[in-house]
This record gives C-alpha cells, sequence and structure tokens, in this order.
C-alpha cells in the first residue's frame, strides 16, 4: 500500500482511501463498494467508524471511480482476487488486529466469491449489506431474454435507468451528490450489466460455502436487490449457524448512507466488538420475524 493507492501483481493501480482512529484500533474494516459507484460511499461510514476506534479502508474497483478501464467489466475473478490480496496488505499493515471485509450491493458478492470455501486467513468476519446475490435463477424470463440479446446485439450500448422510479435511499441530499459526482457512472454499458449478473450467479452459488462469522443488512424498502433472493441466501446462512441478519423496516438499499445509518453503523461496530451480543438496534428481532413469516 502507498498511501492513496496499491498496486494489484499485473501492476493496475486501485485508489485506496482510509479513516483512522487517534491510537491504535480496535479493528479494521476493508470495504468494497457497489455497482458504479467508488470508494468515496466510505467516506462518511468510515468516520463514523473510526470514532468509535475502527480503522476503515476502501479502494475503487476496476471498471469504477479512479481504477483501471472505468466502465468497463473486468471480471468477477479479476476483482475477488484483488479483494483478496488487498486484505492482505491492510492485515499487514495492522497486525494483530482482527480485519472484517464489508461489502455493500456489488461488493457484497465479490466479498462472498472472495471469502468462500477457504478465505483470506488475515480476515476474522464478514459483513454484507444488500448483498448482491440476485442471479438469473431468480430473475423472470423476460428479464434473462431481454439481457441476452441486448448482450448479443449491442454489448456496449449504454443504459441509464431513467425512467424506473427506484429510490436507493431515503438521504435525498447524499443522492444529488452522487448524481454530480462525475466519479459515479450513471450509464452503464450492456456487457458490464451482463458480467454483473455472472457474479451474482456465482456469489448465489457460492455464498453456501461460507464458513467466516457473517452480518447481514438488509433493508425491507430495498428496492435494488429484491427480497426473495436475499433471504434465500440469508435464511441458509442462519440455518448454519454462524449468521447472524439485521432487518431494518426504515431501510433502503444504501443502509450505510440512509437517514438511519447510525443505527446500522451502531449495530456494526456492536457486531465487530462482540458477535454474540445483541444488536443494539434489536433489527435481528426483525430479521427473526420475517424468517418465521417466510417459512410459513
Amino acid at each position: 500500500m502507498n498511501g492513496d493507492h496499491w498496486l494489484s501483481p499485473d501492476r493496475a493501480r486501485l485508489p485506496l482511501r482510509s479513516w483512522l482512529p487517534a491510537g491504535r484500533p480496535k479493528a479494521v474494516v476493508l470495504a468494497l463498494h457497489g455497482m458504479n459507484d467508488y470508494s468515496n460511499f466510505f467516506d462518511e461510514p468510515g468516520k463514523a467508524l473510526a470514532a468509535r476506534g475502527i480503522a476503515a479502508y476502501a479502494y475503487d474497483q476496476r471498471g469504477f471511480g479512479q481504477g483501471p478501464h472505468p466502465g468497463y467489466w473486468s471480471g468477477a475473478e479479476a476483482m475477488a482476487a484483488d479483494l483478496r490480496i488487498a486484505a492482505g496488505l491492510v492485515a499487514a499493515h495492522h497486525p494483530g488486529v482482527p480485519l472484517y471485509l464489508l461489502g455493500e450491493s456489488m461488493g457484497g458478492a465479490v466479498a462472498i466469491l472472495a471469502t468462500a470455501g477457504t478465505p483470506p486467513p488475515q480476515v476474522s468476519g464478514l459483513i454484507l449489506s444488500a448483498p448482491a446475490v440476485w442471479g438469473r435463477s431468480s430473475m423472470g424470463l423476460v428479464q434473462r431474454a431481454a439481457l441476452w440479446l441486448a448482450y448479443q446485439l449491442a454489448p456496449g450500448w449504454r443504459l441509464t435507468g431513467e425512467g424506473l422510479r427506484i429510490t436507493p435511499s431515503d438521504n435525498i441530499e447524499m443522492l444529488r451528490r452522487l448524481s454530480a459526482d462525475p466519479l459515479v457512472i450513471k450509464a452503464t454499458r450492456v456487457d458490464a450489466v451482463k458480467g454483473l449478473v455472472d457474479l451474482m450467479d456465482e456469489a448465489a452459488a457460492a455464498a453456501p460455502r461460507l464458513r467466516l462469522p457473517t452480518l447481514v443488512l438488509y433493508g425491507a424498502k430495498d428496492e435494488i436487490i429484491p427480497p426473495d433472493p436475499t433471504w434465500a441466501m440469508a435464511g441458509a446462512l442462519h440455518r448454519q449457524g454462524r449468521t447472524r441478519i439485521a432487518y431494518y423496516p426504515g431501510g433502503y438499499h444504501m443502509l450505510l448512507r440512509d437517514l438511519q445509518a447510525k443505527v446500522v453503523l451502531d449495530d456494526i461496530a456492536a457486531w465487530i466488538a462482540d458477535p454474540a451480543a445483541p444488536l443494539p438496534s434489536g433489527a435481528e428481532a426483525d430479521a427473526e420475524r420475517e424468517l418465521a413469516a417466510r417459512r410459513r
């Protein structure tokens, strides 16, 4: 690591941000952004965690922000390999301090791929915020056919998402800043959408092989990642006994930047301090009720 970036083995330069507490950190979080976003997504959460004594890092993944080839898909395996390497670099910078990976949406899918089966030995746990596990198996036939046809005919066609009427967060001021940020991708290539769906397929298939202590965060008002595949994945992990689920009735997709983000960050900090202790928000009780309703 070189302060504001790190270099992958193929010499790709990946911009890095950090938010550090005044003294020795109690723990370290390495955060991974979602689709079309970049490391700045963790600015407010990183500051909040640093104030709680937790060091935080985030980097621009390949194809996003100021990373290599913005707007172009780099491949799920390359992104997962980058995360494993970054985890080692951050852990070496903080020897003896527990390291946690946090993935938001697409970043959650990358984190699942990077840690399923045999996780990096430096990693103590995994935090998945609205992880992107919406694979083809949970999409309708029309959606799958439309993506296949668009990819065959016009892989470079750029989609803006205008007219979808989706609300990713109740933090309108934050959304306005994203809209004005030139590093946030506003129009997505069809081949990048296809790459994201491939990633979600792989993450959904890999999730049952997770062996790390895991905290899954999900909002009832999430309009980006549908509830059925999310609960299928989270519920299966929960039954294995290593995963806790926090469900926020007022939460949107961008839980870490919603107006109630402090509630979510308090839960994250509490789980890191003691993975067995109750979460301060009581969001686990809401998750248990939702799981019970889905079993009926």
